[in-house]
């Protein structure tokens, strides 16, 4: 006879194992420093090329008159300008991507310890029935 409780508790974790375990499982294969750590490189190396291409969209809106000014221009404060503005960028979405990753790492193993409590009391209950039967 098919036990109406072990039934809808391997329903449950069929769900989750299809959709949100998935990615879970793959969060959680890393140690959190690891995940970090490659989540801030990935960060860097896009807020790089958006600030790129920012940057070339502000010049390029703004190119006639950079060209009447490049001679007048003192180019090494402009260069020292970008560069900082560069950092300023990089810094804040990092940050921002450091706060959202540790909020995915941390619901990812709170939902992965959630799941391999249901999978002991999957054990459990098949282990009720043998002695049962």
């Amino acid at each position: 006879m098919i036990n109406q409780d072990r039934l809808r508790l391997m329903t449950k974790m069929a769900a989750y194992e299809a959709d949100e375990g998935k990615k879970n499982m793959a969060i959680a294969s890393y140690f959190r420093s690891d995940y970090m750590g490659l989540q801030i490189i990935k960060s860097v190396i896009c807020a790089t090329l958006a600030y790129l291409i920012i940057f070339g969209l502000f010049i390029y809106y703004d190119f006639e008159t950079y060209m009447q000014g490049i001679y007048k221009m003192d180019l090494m404060a402009f260069g020292k300008n970008v560069l900082f503005y560069y950092v300023i960028f990089v810094v804040a979405y990092c940050l921002i991507c450091y706060i959202v990753y540790s909020l995915r790492y941390y619901k990812a193993k709170k939902s992965l310890k959630k799941y391999y409590n249901r999978l002991k009391q999957l054990s459990a209950m098949y282990d009720l029935e043998k002695r049962k039967g």
